[in-house]
């Protein structure tokens, strides 16, 4: 039996219990290997109606959408008829920020490796016709800037859906046409669906949340965010092994599986190569264009993870073994299993190792809340850091913007001492307790940003 037939089997023994033992409703994966390719499914796509999981089910993969986005505009940069390092405006004229000497400044590229600068987290709903793209866009001459383009990493929503508007405008047609013509068809896509509308014609899953802290699972009251974001990961949803195939792709240097170029491999390449360093957050290493890397000290590692309203997505990708692997959830603590599963698949199939997760070191000196505390501001939430009477420090998280209306719960836990800037909270988030970082300085000693993959400014007082 080969290293695969044993992780196939031990997938299809193992599943089931995982999801149950982190309250996951429903899973799919699919694992390669060289030529090989397996898959196993476990679960429920909705509690509610008992619809069980399959291999050829549809889960939504959020944000690792972005890489196809890329991709999109990287073909684009293939045919010459897309510049990285032009500025953005070479393409949408009309590009305005609430900045504007940072609007006429950001490049293509910035935008592919989140460094424009600008606030992210935009998720108004323009509408579901095919205009969508060009009304959101326009709606960002409002939004600030958080600090100059290109002076350090912040994951930025936004930036890839103006990334999107520019695959449109440049094609001369709408994103989702754009996808399913550049990607879909020549990688035999048959089980991926742009929107609502293609997703209820295959066997589709529901996200699943806590409707209030501590409170049980339940199907969420909205599928999937706004048309006007998919370009970020609102809408795609896909089976398993489709999301594979793409992979498969990158892994085959942007042949697809009849043989034919879909990216070249110098454009293969480029994605991968560092663009930005991550602060110290226990994610990726950096980011390429589009690809987060996730580099061990023997292994190149890339891939991405994707959440929308109930469902969560995991990408990894090793290129020098030949070896992809693909987790899809809908709910529940999906953190922890993904970390097992990666952990034997890469582990045997690629001799990655997933690392220790993060805990507080007890000889590390006490934090530092004159410069820590404070509040810290996203269009999606309001974090303030406080310390009490006994000198420990408090982190309390108000969900806002659309959040909110998604009944997102309030998060409250302690932190304590990690690595250098970089603090863990003691309570978990999703079965998750991920290390966040206080950057910069606000001219006071005080830290200027709360670093979570995201740069929340400090509120000045």
């Amino acid at each position: 039996m080969s290293k695969l037939d044993e992780i196939a089997a031990w997938l299809r023994h193992r599943l089931p219990d995982l999801l149950m033992e982190n309250q996951v409703p429903g899973a799919a994966v699919a694992v390669c290997a060289g030529d090989g390719m397996v898959e196993a499914a476990a679960g429920l796509l909705n509690t509610v109606t008992g619809v069980e999981a399959t291999a050829d089910s549809l889960f939504q993969i959020g944000s690792i959408t972005k890489t196809l986005t890329a991709t999109l505009a990287m073909q684009l940069v293939d045919e010459g008829k897309l510049d990285l390092d032009a500025p953005v405006r070479t393409y949408l004229p009309k590009f305005r920020l609430a900045d504007d000497h940072a609007a006429v400044q950001i490049t293509v590229r910035q935008l592919m490796c989140h460094v424009a600068g600008f606030e992210g987290d935009i998720f108004t709903d323009t509408g579901k016709g095919d205009d969508c793209l060009e009304k959101y866009v326009d709606l960002l001459r409002e939004v600030p800037q958080l600090f100059e383009p290109g002076e350090m990493f912040s994951y930025n929503n936004a930036g890839f859906c103006v990334l999107g508007r520019i695959v449109e405008v440049v094609r001369g047609k709408p994103f989702d046409d754009c996808m399913r013509a550049h990607l879909f068809e020549p990688l035999g896509l048959t089980h991926a669906a742009n929107d609502p509308y293609d997703a209820i014609l295959h066997r589709t899953a529901v996200g699943h949340i806590e409707q209030e802290p501590g409170g049980p699972i339940e199907p969420t009251r909205v599928w999937a965010l706004a048309r006007s974001n998919a370009p970020a990961g609102s809408m795609l949803a896909m089976r398993a092994r489709d999301l594979l195939a793409f992979a498969r792709m990158h892994l085959a240097g942007g042949l697809g599986p009849d043989g034919r170029a879909v990216l070249s491999q110098e454009s293969v390449r480029a994605m991968r190569q560092p663009q930005v360093t991550q602060p110290d957050l226990d994610q990726g290493t950096g980011w390429g264009l589009g690809w987060e890397l996730f580099h061990r000290p023997d292994r190149a590692v890339f891939g991405h993870d994707g959440n929308t309203i109930g469902q969560s997505a995991f990408l990894r990708v090793v290129p020098e073994r030949d070896v992809g692997l693909v987790i899809l959830t809908n709910g529940g603590s999906a953190k922890p299993v993904f970390r097992e599963l990666a952990g034997r698949v890469l582990g045997e199939l690629a001799e990655v190792d997933q690392g220790e997760t993060p805990r507080p070191d007890p000889a590390a000196p006490p934090l530092d809340a004159a410069r820590y505390a404070g509040t810290y501001l996203s269009s999606t939430s309001r974090t303030t850091v406080s310390q009490d009477a006994e000198g420990r420090l408090w982190l309390d998280r108000v969900p806002l913007g659309v959040t909110a209306d998604l009944d997102e719960a309030p998060y409250r836990t302690e932190l304590v001492a990690w690595r250098g800037d970089s603090v863990l909270p003691t309570e978990s988030e999703r079965g998750v307790r991920a290390p966040l970082a206080f950057l910069g300085d606000d001219g006071q000693g005080r830290a200027l940003y709360l670093h979570t993959g995201r740069a929340d400014r400090r509120v000045p007082s």
